[in-house]
């Protein structure tokens, strides 16, 4: 389990950002945390370079439509990774389980699939505690982390395609 912020990013360390267009879908369930998670993504795509014009949000009801409202994003816009934003916190049955991995599985197969880079976003918490502090609080922003990611991973498809 994180212990410390790990959001933090050093933007001279990261590819150039500025012609990338990210698609981010962001559940609503949970959604307090989720817009949270929205806004640290945003912030930071926009800090490195990325230009709001070449950012699209879509939402979906909750975390198991996120791969599907991933794939209908590539399907509809030419972009170079989308970003799966949500919050899945556990309960007292085996809802969350079946959640979780569905959602993991899902966006890691289209990922594959495609072969192109859908970012898992998505937080899996015990507690709604866990999840302030993992949005925005006190262990920083997932978000921020997913929107790097994300630049990471376009960036290194493009520098595959162009240079090899």
């Amino acid at each position: 389990m994180a212990t410390t912020d790990l959001s933090a990013y050093q933007k001279e360390h990261l590819p150039d950002a500025r012609s990338m267009r990210i698609g981010i879908v962001v559940s609503e369930w949970n959604e307090n945390i989720t817009e949270n998670l929205r806004k640290g993504c945003v912030d930071a795509l926009i800090d490195c370079g990325v230009g709001q014009q070449n950012i699209l949000i879509a939402h979906v009801p909750g975390s198991f439509e996120l791969p599907l409202g991933a794939q209908l994003l590539f399907e509809n816009k030419s972009l170079d990774a989308v970003i799966c934003l949500g919050c899945i916190i556990r309960g007292e049955t085996a809802h969350f389980d079946f959640v979780s991995q569905a959602c993991a599985h899902g966006v890691q197969t289209l990922s594959l699939k495609l072969g192109k880079p859908v970012i898992f976003g998505v937080l899996t918490d015990d507690t709604v505690e866990q999840s302030i502090s993992r949005s925005g609080g006190s262990k920083g922003n997932k978000g921020v982390e997913a929107a790097i990611t994300a630049i990471k991973m376009a960036g290194l498809k493009r520098e595959l395609e162009n240079n090899w």
